[in-house]
């Protein structure tokens, strides 16, 4: 009786152990996002076959209180660095605030909101991201734009990429529907980020919420149909 007794402590000893070394609240991840320009610019004739595909990489900081999702300066010289937005996300899940350094056609605006709230339709479809078994959630942004997003439950902070949260673990994969535009982690470390990588910087100029900003695009643009695609991949979609 004692023998069971003992052996029943240690099975739970090492179940508890299993699950605490499972949920991992920090850490920092690499990501790939491909983009295909053919179907981000539907009049494409000035894109060559060899320019279709723009690879972007960036970084997501993250602990259970805060994530900074940041591009990855590159020392090359970037080819049509301008066909592609590099967003800086800064969220606080305490305070749901979030903090963006917003770039639309190469200039950076900077937005201060809440964080966005989206419904999310989790789906029994399974992959393998990374090293991490990731389930398939769906959201559908508008009316024609679906997104996927596959989130990974060992890796306990609803964060991602972009503005993107609202899940029962990070999101290492996120996609439109028709593949146009698509980010897979590329690589997960478990390390304790600093302080100084989850924090927004100093900024300069003027700090818009997001209605105020969309507001000023719409005035200026909105009339353009390249404009309302413009404003809508930003602020419905991303």
């Amino acid at each position: 009786m004692m023998s069971f007794k003992r052996n029943s402590i240690v099975l739970l000893f090492i179940c508890i152990t299993a699950v605490a070394f499972s949920q991992i609240t920090a850490g920092k991840i690499v990501y790939e996002r491909k983009t295909n320009l053919f179907k981000k610019y539907k009049n494409n004739d000035w894109i060559k076959d060899e320019d279709k595909n723009k690879i972007d990489y960036f970084d997501l900081y993250f602990n259970d209180t805060l994530s900074a999702f940041k591009p990855v300066e590159s020392e090359l010289r970037e080819k049509m660095s301008w066909a592609t937005a590099k967003n800086s996300v800064y969220q606080n899940f305490q305070t749901s605030q979030r903090f963006t350094l917003k770039t639309i056609w190469g200039e950076v605006l900077n937005v201060k909101d809440t964080m966005a709230v989206r419904k999310w339709k989790i789906t029994s479809s399974t992959r393998n991201i990374a090293g991490y078994n990731c389930r398939k959630a769906v959201w559908q942004a508008n009316d024609t734009t679906r997104i996927y997003a596959w989130y990974a439950q060992e890796l306990q902070v609803s964060t991602g990429q972009e503005s993107f949260n609202g899940l029962p673990g990070l999101i290492l994969g996120l996609a439109t529907e028709d593949g146009g535009v698509v980010y897979f982690a590329k690589k997960v470390d478990i390390v304790k980020p600093e302080l100084t990588n989850l924090l927004p910087p100093k900024t300069k100029g003027k700090v818009y919420t997001g209605k105020e900003l969309r507001a000023k695009l719409e005035k200026d643009y909105g009339k353009e149909k390249w404009g309302k695609a413009m404003i809508s991949e930003n602020f419905d979609i991303w």
